[in-house]
């Protein structure tokens, strides 16, 4: 069976993406041009950014119709990942709160691709909305 290995978002500006991307996730794309910018991530797993204005066939959709999802290890470190990409201007949808699978929150890149922070809980969460 095949193992997906590549996720590829459609963008208006790859380079500017480019940018954004290597600086939320603290590296360098091994490739980048006008039209597409490739990071090569943990285990090989591939992050592409390709124009929305060259792919083919054409795109019928772009950004918010999914999530690019980030694990952390505990619900400190989901609020403090908050605070560094609030403070970075990112647009937040969601500010941290529990749900029922763990602590979370919600922004969005300048595509408006939903990115979202998530502690997976035990199952032992806290109540409402506190740690």
């Amino acid at each position: 069976m095949a193992i997906p290995n590549f996720v590829i978002l459609y963008v208006d500006q790859p380079l500017e993406s480019g940018a954004f991307y290597s600086a939320l996730l603290g590296r360098e794309p091994v490739e980048s041009s006008p039209t597409f910018v490739l990071f090569v991530l943990d285990a090989g797993f591939k992050f592409g950014l390709w124009s929305r204005h060259t792919v083919e066939p054409a795109a019928a959709m772009s950004g918010g119709g999914a999530e690019i999802v980030f694990a952390l290890d505990t619900p400190d470190a989901v609020d403090a990942t908050h605070a560094d990409w609030s403070g970075r201007g990112l647009t937040i949808l969601q500010t941290p709160t529990y749900m029922d699978f763990g602590r979370t929150f919600v922004a969005l890149d300048p595509d408006n691709h939903r990115l979202r922070v998530y502690w997976l809980s035990d199952g032992e969460q806290a109540n409402g909305d506190q740690k």
